[in-house]
């Protein structure tokens, strides 16, 4: 892999929310960024973003959904920075609904994007990082993809399926003893303008479900990953908790989740009648990295920490063990 410095890098979703956050950490490093979203004039002010912090950025216009689009788009950064060396499946969209409310129509477009989005980035990159056999695909997760919860019925099927594909893309690329690495980075809920634009058909307005984490969290654990080959990360304790707590209490989640799930995803505030809706198209407006729960949303995360840490905290501890051994023994001794 090249240096940091000049690292290429392909973000999807990087108009607003995680996709921003994630733009601006990697361009801190310096990184050469294809920027891929709808909406042009947000990603021209993200575009303004990366090289007032030192990366370079390209706008690339399009829909996830359409694989033509992505493929053209992965040419698009080869010719004007080089070959890619990391690839971040981030772009989503979801319906806030109960799922009997649902059209078929609502249910395949959230497929569409949040899954074979992710499905299309990662064909376009392995295209071309199999042959060199180098580079990172980065799924963007969520604890979601593990532990279900109500009103969200196509998010958490799309995630669930990417957690599949990836697992099985994994096994293929270990069997051709590629050094192509492929990881996902389950996140909690973040502070993100998804909340003000996802289709919504709940009375009050959506929330993600509390603690919740500033997006910055998630970007500088997905820049993290990027330099190391970890097969799966964690972000926040919530997340931590759901995943694990889903392998050994998957009933009691089910009752917990049934009884709770709804007021949790919902503010005290009505929904305004006159809400944007960005499943079919994408909506105007200045929207950034972060959302409107910055007053309730967390900076850091001391779990990431220890996660990222865990084997120089574990020499560490190993380290100081041998000594007290050794103490100890040498007092016997004396």
């Amino acid at each position: 892999m090249t240096s940091a410095k000049k690292r290429v890098v392909v973000v999807t979703g990087a108009s607003a929310g995680l996709g921003r956050s994630i733009a601006q950490a990697f361009a801190c490093e310096g990184a050469s960024i294809g920027l891929f979203a709808r909406n042009s004039e947000r990603l021209e002010a993200a575009r303004d973003e990366v090289e007032r912090l030192g990366g370079k950025g390209l706008v690339l216009v399009g829909d996830v959904a359409d694989p033509q689009r992505v493929e053209e788009a992965a040419a698009e950064v080869e010719r004007e920075f080089g070959p890619i060396d990391v690839w971040v499946n981030n772009a989503m969209t979801s319906v806030f609904s109960p799922f009997n409310q649902m059209t078929p129509e609502e249910f395949r477009r959230v497929t569409e994007v949040t899954y074979l989005g992710a499905v299309h980035g990662t064909m376009a990159a392995l295209k071309r990082m199999l042959p060199r056999d180098r580079g990172m695909v980065i799924q963007v997760g969520s604890a979601l993809s593990d532990r279900s919860i109500p009103l969200q019925s196509a998010y958490c099927g799309a995630k669930h399926g990417m957690r599949g594909f990836t697992d099985s893309i994994r096994c293929e690329l270990i069997h051709q003893k590629s050094r192509v690495h492929i990881t996902m980075v389950q996140l909690p809920a973040m502070n993100t303008p998804q909340f003000d634009w996802v289709e919504s058909r709940l009375p009050n307005r959506p929330q993600p479900v509390p603690p919740i984490y500033q997006p910055e969290v998630a970007a500088d654990t997905i820049v993290w990953a990027s330099h190391h080959r970890r097969r799966e990360i964690y972000v926040g304790l919530p997340t931590l908790k759901a995943m694990w707590g889903n392998k050994v209490a998957r009933g009691l989640l089910d009752l917990y989740l049934g009884l709770t799930g709804y007021k949790s995803q919902q503010t005290d505030e009505p929904e305004r009648p006159d809400r944007p809706a960005n499943l079919w198209q994408t909506v105007p407006g200045p929207y950034t990295a972060h959302g409107r729960f910055d007053a309730r949303s967390k900076g850091f995360s001391a779990q990431v920490w220890l996660s990222e840490h865990k084997w120089a905290l574990g020499a560490l501890v190993a380290g100081g063990l041998a000594a007290g051994v050794a103490f100890s023994r040498a007092r016997r001794r004396g």
